[in-house]
């Protein structure tokens, strides 16, 4: 039997943040996959971003890489409007773009991941400017984003649908990650306040909040093996997820299967919210 989400984001265009690498890729990909031509946000000058439209391409899809800085707003217009410019419409929106500490770089783990026994990361000694760069990016980024493709998608008049992407650690507080948590948890309130506004316009918005994923962010949580078994143990289904399931859970949300859904989360974690 065919499978019937092969075209269901035929003649749709997405932008996506975070496309450069982990869940923000791998919905890239899957989106032109399914007939969506996609416009793969990444920072400025990021190869990875520019491979991962290069992926799209060799398949015969439609993609462009937009380089930005989602914590600035013109850069958020700007990579709106080129999605608009290049393909001529905007329909779908994932916003995944997130750090997970404020001298976070994707693969790579530092001496600032969160974590109980790094006091130098707790409140009581977090340097402000390291709180505010997390939020700027993780809370600030994903409304910055929202609003500028929600602003071209009521100019159209056909609605559309938003994902935002939020973390397990929004509900599960983390010593050491406050200002991850707290980021996160915003984006759920955020991405509730926003539905209600953009309603009106037929435009759905929803949060996925992931578990533990193995992904570059995930890198300094999961490549210790003892960690790791630690980490599968906690998981009721006994492994960490993987980008593909969160990718499979955000195009759900997307797309019109979900077309009554707005304002909600949804936690593809493996069952360890079953509590």
């Amino acid at each position: 039997m065919p499978d019937s989400r092969v075209h269901r984001f035929q003649g749709k265009v997405a932008l996506v943040t975070g496309g450069a690498s982990g869940m923000g890729a791998e919905a890239s990909i899957r989106l032109a996959r399914e007939g969506a031509a996609v416009a793969v946000v990444g920072l400025p000058d990021d190869p990875r971003a520019q491979d991962v439209v290069s992926q799209i391409t060799d398949a015969d899809g439609q993609a462009i890489y937009v380089g930005a800085d989602v914590s600035r707003e013109a850069d958020c217009d700007a990579a709106a409007q080129a999605a608009v410019d290049e393909f001529g419409r905007l329909d779908l929106c994932i916003a995944a773009a997130g750090i997970l500490h404020a001298r976070y770089v994707s693969g790579e783990v530092s001496e600032d991941d969160p974590a109980p026994n790094n006091r130098d990361s707790h409140v009581i000694n977090k340097p402000v400017e390291y709180w505010e760069k997390v939020l700027s990016v993780n809370l600030t980024g994903v409304m910055l984003t929202n609003r500028a493709v929600a602003r071209r998608m009521i100019a159209q008049g056909e609605g559309g649908s938003i994902v935002n992407i939020s973390s397990g650690a929004a509900k599960i507080p983390m010593a050491g990650g406050a200002d991850y948590s707290v980021s996160k948890a915003g984006v759920w309130m955020l991405t509730r306040c926003i539905a209600l506004e953009l309603a009106p316009h037929n435009i759905r918005v929803n949060t996925v909040a992931p578990g533990v994923i193995d992904t570059p962010m995930a890198m300094g949580l999961s490549q210790n093996e003892e960690r790791r078994a630690a980490f599968e143990r906690f998981v009721p289904l006994g492994r960490l997820g993987e980008a593909e399931d969160i990718a499979e859970a955000s195009l759900f949300l997307l797309s019109d299967h979900a077309g009554y859904i707005t304002g909600q989360i949804l936690h593809p974690d493996g069952g360890i919210f079953t509590g």
